[in-house]
């Protein structure tokens, strides 16, 4: 098993921030951020606070020739494209890949770019409060998880990683099945993510709105639907599973499209209820739940932006 010695990470957004401290601690300066522009710049002179401790993070550029054996990409789904092109010049025989991105089709788009062998799949289970750059959670409230599609045994890639998160002393599970982790984890924020943000409400409605409740599950139920016609087993056990979950997360925490609407930004909608609009198209199920999302989240979209004027 080759070691992994040098780690980069594109995306100190809300999924980034819950390893750079860490892995930055262990790793020091073989750990670096990628990021241009205006991004770079602010990084290097305000850095990002993590818990209270402003943290200035060794940040190169896209064009840089920093050769990482770990690559982390933590940006939001619609710019995952441009992120591919960010982090192609650094990309070397053996580096690995782990998408932390929401949805169920980031691995794919990065195999398609840099060949299978590169990848790992991936999933965050976590809550994270992130404005004006910075952030505030518990780092032992939830974990990534991780893996090969299969993982009876593990791959050299897979014990890689492990030393690494072990090192770096962050959570995290390596599930037997990773796609029907992935469709799980979307299943839930199809359901949490979209319904929060509709609404305006955080985590904590779940635990008291029976109403909230049944547009979340009915959600959740049109996923599980289309991926048990794609051969993925998800159903009432799962959503009965996060239903006892769901009211451990922090009550007052909010979810990524939440707080984007918030903040007046463009959401991950297209993502995510998008997604189910459009398998549901191509394998004959009706899903009007995700169509009521996608409207009325773009819909908030537009009077933020009318906010802004």
């Amino acid at each position: 098993m080759k070691r992994i010695e040098k780690i980069s990470l594109i995306g100190l957004g809300a999924m980034g921030v819950f390893f750079a401290p860490r892995i930055f601690k262990f790793y020091g300066n073989n750990f670096k951020v990628i990021a241009n522009g205006d991004r770079k710049k602010r990084l290097e002179e305000k850095g990002v606070t993590i818990n209270g401790e402003n943290y200035k993070f060794p940040v190169i550029s896209s064009d840089s020739e920093y050769k990482a054996d770990l690559i982390l990409i933590g940006v939001k789904e619609y710019s995952l494209d441009e992120a591919i092109e960010d982090i192609r010049s650094q990309v070397g025989e053996d580096t690995i890949i782990v998408s932390l991105l929401n949805g169920v089709d980031s691995e794919e788009r990065l195999a398609a770019a840099f060949g299978e062998k590169h990848i790992l799949y991936a999933y965050m289970r976590m809550s994270i409060v992130m404005r004006d750059q910075k952030a505030d959670f518990d780092p032992y409230w939830g974990k990534i998880h991780f893996g090969e599609k299969d993982n009876k045994n593990y791959s050299d890639k897979v014990l890689a990683v492990k030393e690494v998160f072990d090192n770096a002393d962050i959570p995290y599970e390596i599930d037997r099945d990773m796609i029907k982790g992935i469709w799980f984890k979307y299943m839930c924020n199809v359901g949490e993510n979209m319904t929060c943000a509709l609404l305006g409400i955080p985590f904590g409605a779940f635990r008291n709105s029976d109403n909230a409740n049944w547009i979340r599950i009915n959600a959740m139920r049109e996923v599980a639907e289309i991926a048990r016609k794609k051969g993925i087993d998800l159903g009432e056990a799962e959503i009965e599973k996060q239903n006892k979950t769901i009211i451990t997360i922090p009550p007052e925490n909010k979810p990524s499209t939440l707080q984007d609407l918030e903040c007046g930004k463009h959401t991950e909608v297209d993502m995510f209820a998008g997604t189910v609009i459009r398998l549901g198209k191509e394998l004959g199920i009706e899903t009007p739940i995700a169509k009521m999302f996608y409207y009325g989240i773009l819909a908030l979209e537009e009077k933020g932006k009318e906010a802004k004027v």
